[in-house]
């Protein structure tokens, strides 16, 4: 039996839940066939993961896949010391201390990293490029998932680029429309939203608010890109779904996480929207179409 403890609503991320199952197969497990998954859902609401993974504790599952976010992987550690737990996040779980080691993670603990939030200066450079006008940008975080510190750095980091990032906190639905508001009120330039499952659960509002304000925004996932954003870059999440799908099989066949190394992407794509830039009246630099792996047109 598997446990699947996830901070946002499935929904949200269906496509990256079917690539696990397909990783899951890919390993010789399939649900309903000859394994049982209980899902945990968090529907938004961090503090409720701890509950959630102390009852898949209870419930003595074999191994604990979590999804979505550093919390989801924080409090399946926080449960348990023993029952193999396999995390997707986009955080780096060495900064996060999550483990401490990629190569070789001790404990019960091994997975995915996304490294989405070590793409956060690169991303502000990218957008740069693309409004070199812009030297306010604006920074949407749910600081659920972040601490203080680490967007404080990710703020001295980007000045150093000549750009001024303005944090503001969305972490829950009644606070979008204010708080990108605010941010169009402290003349920011374009936005850029950091990695996170709510927000990407909210990218139909957040793509519909870019749009109606006419500012560029740059995503952490093409997900935002296919419905009308306009640039995004990132590792492929789908593929990095899978591949914990199939730690997940390789650990019910007895593998333990302390021999499994913690799998990092080893290719990004840049995704631009050139419909979305065409009518935000932006003219892409050649040089970053050249760079495309992918425009939408």
């Amino acid at each position: 039996m598997i446990g699947f403890l996830s901070a946002s609503r499935l929904d949200a991320y269906r496509t990256r839940v079917d690539y696990f199952h397909r990783g899951l197969s890919e390993a010789g497990y399939s649900e309903g066939r000859n394994v049982i998954v209980e899902y945990r859902v968090a529907e938004d609401h961090n503090d409720r993961l701890p509950a959630l993974a102390a009852d898949l504790v209870e419930r003595k599952v074999a191994v604990i896949a979590t999804f979505s976010n550093f919390a989801a992987a924080q409090a399946a550690k926080g449960a348990t010391g023993t029952i193999p737990i396999v995390f997707v996040m986009g955080a780096n779980p060495l900064r996060s201390k999550i483990v401490t080691n990629l190569a070789r993670p001790e404990g019960n603990m091994t997975g995915v990293t996304l490294l989405a939030s070590e793409l956060i200066p690169k991303n502000s450079s990218l957008l740069r490029e693309v409004v070199p006008a812009a030297t306010r940008i604006g920074f949407i975080v749910n600081y659920s998932n972040y601490t203080k510190d680490f967007v404080e750095s990710v703020v001295i980091q980007v000045r150093a680029l000549g750009v001024e990032l303005l944090p503001v906190n969305i972490s829950n639905q009644t606070e979008i429309d204010e708080r990108f508001e605010g941010l169009i009120r402290q003349q920011a330039g374009a936005i850029l939203v950091s990695p996170d499952a709510f927000l990407t659960a909210q990218r139909d509002r957040l793509v519909a608010l870019a749009a109606r304000y006419s500012i560029p925004a740059l995503y952490f996932t093409r997900d935002f890109v296919e419905i009308g954003g306009l640039i995004s870059y990132s590792s492929d999440f789908n593929v990095m779904f899978g591949h914990a799908g199939v730690y997940v099989g390789r650990i019910l066949k007895g593998d333990k996480p302390a021999d499994l190394p913690v799998l990092q992407p080893i290719k990004f794509a840049l995704v631009i929207n050139l419909k979305t830039a065409k009518a935000l009246g932006l003219t892409i630099p050649p040089t970053l179409l050249a760079r495309a792996d992918e425009v939408i047109e």
